[in-house]
């Protein structure tokens, strides 16, 4: 039985009509072909080519082999070549989702860091809320949904994706823009614009203002971050938002403030246990832990060292 090289070998002589020609097209030394043909014609028990006038050129008895041969070259091209679209994403589609909070500033980067590693992969990006993540993954409407919480459902798996913290927003020209640091009693003395208490983030926000002995007052309700955001930057009030959608400044007008309070939350990347993720999705999962990761560590490098209380 032929291997593949002997195939590409015996191909490139009956092309070039030459050994030294085969050498040159498949840029290797020419005695290592003279000798990959010889041994291909004694294994056949067939002689593949005579020699007339310098050239080789194929027996009558080997003229159908050759035409074989051609054929299965063509079809390694092909493979090549659909092997080669693979890896550049071409005629394929990623879809994803992300509830709003992931999906402003983060799921954008690592689209842009797929999108360098597979330049022609076609992309479907979608905003949900969580209580829609279910449908979309067992519709079959997409792989992968980055999401703020978690809940038990027996076809989906939850894997964790990052750590974050909620952080307190102010307009820039707000006394309060001056401060690094602030707690939920003082925040509860200005206007806050807020989520319903029933979001992850909102729930996190009220338990702070409750262990703070202070009322969930809100001035203005907002059900998107990027809404919330807008409303502080036109000075209606302060507010209280996860750090990635105000991360890399994207949000003009703000400024963030370290909260001095248990803010902290985590994240997740849900998707359907029952069926592989494609390669294109494992892609894009790490590129995306990877961009929340990094925000996160960069927020824990800015903030002062804690001091330690002496012992009396």
């Amino acid at each position: 039985m032929l291997t593949l090289r002997q195939i590409e070998v015996i191909r490139a002589i009956m092309v070039t009509g030459s050994i030294a020609g085969a050498a040159r097209l498949l840029n290797v030394a020419a005695p290592g072909i003279s000798r990959l043909m010889k041994y291909s014609e004694d294994s056949l028990g067939v002689r593949l080519f005579d020699r007339r006038a310098g050239r080789y050129v194929p027996t009558p008895q080997a003229r159908n082999i050759f035409d074989l041969l051609d054929t299965v070259h063509r079809k390694i091209d092909d493979l090549q070549s659909a092997v080669a679209d693979l890896g550049r994403g071409k005629s394929q589609e990623l879809c994803v989702a992300s509830v709003p909070s992931i999906a402003n500033v983060m799921v954008p980067r690592a689209i842009a860091g797929l999108r360098r590693r597979y330049p022609e992969l076609g992309l479907d990006v979608n905003i949900l809320k969580i209580e829609e993540a279910i449908d979309y993954l067992l519709l079959g409407r997409g792989e992968v949904v980055a999401i703020s919480s978690r809940f038990d459902h027996p076809l989906i798996e939850f894997e964790p994706l990052a750590n974050g913290r909620l952080l307190c927003i102010v307009p820039q020209t707000s006394p309060l823009a001056a401060r690094t640091k602030i707690t939920p009693a003082e925040m509860s003395d200005y206007p806050l614009i807020g989520i319903n208490p029933k979001d992850p983030y909102g729930a996190i926000m009220a338990a702070m203002l409750t262990d703070a002995g202070k009322e969930y007052r809100m001035n203005v309700k907002a059900r998107f971050g990027t809404t919330v955001c807008s409303l502080v930057a036109a000075g209606l009030g302060i507010a209280i938002i996860d750090e990635f959608t105000v991360a890399h400044g994207t949000v003009p007008g703000l400024k963030s403030i370290e909260i001095d309070a248990d803010s902290n939350f985590r994240t997740y990347v849900a998707y359907r246990n029952d069926l592989p993720l494609s390669v294109y999705a494992e892609q894009f999962i790490e590129l995306l832990r990877a961009e929340m990761v990094s925000v996160s560590s960069i927020a824990a490098k800015q903030q002062p060292p804690r001091r330690r209380s002496r012992r009396a």
